[in-house]
């Protein structure tokens, strides 16, 4: 009986301790994780991007105020480009509040890095109205680039960024994203916030670079995360994926959607250094 009474005990505050990390801890932390890519890079110095996605200002802990400690951590970083990969809104999570649109560029306006600050636009976004959320960040500086592309001056050496439009919401048209792209020499990333878009993106994209599927939000030990918004599974949940020599880095993001838990898939910016492969 007495084992028995342990047992339950133990149990109930194992419960208890992941309620707890699930629903609050874990959900109002933020951290920064650096990855290195090596590809075909053709330039001797590395490009740093910081790479931020699912902001959800509004959700749980992911106040406007929480946003300027975001940033900061991001200019922490010294980063040479910072790529903004949609859902900078929230629409619909439990708990949550709504967030103008103004008040999240105004923050997003101290964003400093040499060679700007580029965004695409998330489902999220275009639910609560994508003129208006497009029009709030290009005020502050923040480049939006839905299905074009742009040639940036980066440290280590000229760059085009191309923005596709989300899978789910928008056109995603891949072709017209690289209509602009005029040269075969100038490295090419592309920019998208659902990655289910990857097998349309060529060869011709050094990397892709994505958010939206939150890593699940929660991933258990063993058997990982049970549900994924894409229509891959868990093919493009978190992280690098090579696929027929093309290259896609998926971010966690940063704030929740729907139920506001993150277990197992902390709130991350990723510093993501791209780098020739002899380096």
């Amino acid at each position: 009986m007495e084992l028995r009474r342990t047992v339950f005990a133990t149990v109930i505050l194992a419960v208890i301790g992941s309620l707890l990390w699930g629903f609050w801890l874990e959900p109002a932390s933020l951290r920064v994780e650096e990855v290195t890519l090596p590809l075909a890079w053709p330039y001797p110095r590395p490009l740093r991007v910081a790479v931020v996605s699912d902001l959800h200002v509004g959700s749980p802990y992911q106040s406007v105020g929480h946003l300027r400690e975001v940033v900061d951590r991001i200019n922490e970083t010294q980063p040479d480009l910072v790529c903004l990969l949609g859902d900078f809104v929230t629409v619909g999570v439990i708990g949550g509040h709504f967030a103008r649109p103004e008040d999240i560029a105004r923050e997003l306006s101290r964003l400093r890095a040499p060679a700007g600050v580029v965004a695409v636009l998330g489902n999220h976004d275009r639910a609560l109205g994508a003129r208006r959320v497009q029009r709030a960040l290009s005020a502050v500086g923040v480049r939006v680039l839905e299905d074009t592309a742009v040639r940036l001056s980066a440290p280590s050496g000229p760059v085009w960024i191309a923005g596709i439009s989300d899978f789910w919401t928008a056109r995603h048209d891949v072709s017209r994203a690289l209509l602009n792209v005029l040269d075969s020499v100038t490295p090419v990333l592309a920019i998208t916030h659902n990655p289910d878009v990857f097998p349309e993106v060529p060869a011709r994209v050094l990397l892709t670079l994505a958010g939206h599927t939150h890593g699940g939000q929660v991933r258990f030990p063993l058997i990982g995360a049970p549900i994924i918004p894409s229509e891959y599974g868990r093919r493009y949940a978190a992280g690098t994926v090579v696929e027929s020599g093309r290259h896609l880095f998926v971010s966690t993001g940063v704030g929740t959607s729907g139920i506001p838990v993150r277990f197992g898939v902390p709130p991350t910016i990723f510093l993501v250094t791209v780098r020739a492969r002899h380096q």
